[in-house]
């Protein structure tokens, strides 16, 4: 049984579907949850429906890519709540300036939207974002871990860092470094037993992916198709899904000996060879 009481948990990209619903879950354990994201907004709505339904939570305005920012952000946690005890990097996500339109080189489309002509902000823009938006929030919280125990972080990797899905080669290349910073990181941190493990979630309906999976009419697309074709399961991970993997990776009792692994969480589709 999970039991979070008097443990203070930050989550980074607190506002989105993913992060926002284990926030949710989390603060049925009695965690004390800061709800960091860029969109403050987003944060506190998340932060007042656990509050309405009798957990303990508070939003924060942080940008994953500024230190100076996080540092300042935890003094406020400190003040409100104590310690970081549990972390979850779950800032990150793609962009369209880092986005092909043809899956595969074509000469009909040489040169049109292909990756000739990625962006290279845009690729620079998504590395910083899913990599060092979950590097700079470890050092800055990890730190309060340190001489404590039952600590964990927990990263967001996904699917894309087992094979690259096509049209996207920077988010692929970007959360495959998320899943070697985890184990560089389990490695690092166990003589201080801090634990440090990933989810890797499938394909879920989030607010970034929605137009590349349905039309402006809500039907699916081609490539929705394609994907669940590839989905043993044959269909979207529901984000409630990811809940039991998570509430076990953060036991500090349940899972006292698992650190460095990335758990897919996908509908088989990591398992399925296509044939």
């Amino acid at each position: 049984m999970l039991d979070l009481k008097n443990k203070v948990v930050v989550i980074t990209g607190a506002g989105g579907v993913i992060c926002s619903g284990i926030a949710e879950n989390l603060a049925q354990y009695n965690a004390k949850i800061c709800l960091l994201d860029l969109n403050y907004d987003a944060a506190n709505e998340v932060a007042e429906r656990i509050n309405a339904n009798g957990g303990m939570a508070k939003a924060y305005k942080a940008n994953v890519l500024e230190k100076d920012t996080l540092i300042k952000v935890k003094e406020s946690i400190h003040a409100d709540f104590g310690t970081c005890d549990i972390l979850i990097n779950g800032a990150g996500g793609n962009n369209k300036r880092a986005t092909t339109n043809n899956e595969v080189f074509s000469n009909d489309t040489f040169l049109k939207d292909d990756f000739f002509s990625l962006n290279e902000d845009g690729v620079r823009f998504v590395f910083d974002l899913n990599f060092l938006g979950t590097f700079l929030p470890t050092q800055v919280f990890a730190q309060d871990m340190i001489g404590k125990t039952g600590c964990s972080i927990l990263n967001i990797s996904s699917m894309n860092a087992f094979t690259p899905l096509t049209k996207i080669p920077a988010y692929s290349g970007a959360k495959a470094a998320i899943s070697n910073f985890t184990e560089y990181l389990a490695t690092y941190f166990a003589p201080a037993n801090i634990r440090v493990n990933a989810i890797a979630p499938g394909f879920f309906v989030t607010k970034q992916n929605k137009d590349l999976l349905f039309d402006k009419d809500n039907n699916p697309t081609p490539r929705t198709k394609k994907i669940l074709n590839a989905t043993p399961m044959g269909r979207f991970g529901k984000v409630e899904e990811l809940f039991g993997a998570v509430n076990l990776l953060l036991s500090s009792e349940d899972a006292s000996f698992i650190t460095g692994v990335v758990i897919p969480i996908d509908g088989g589709f990591n398992a399925y060879s296509g044939v």
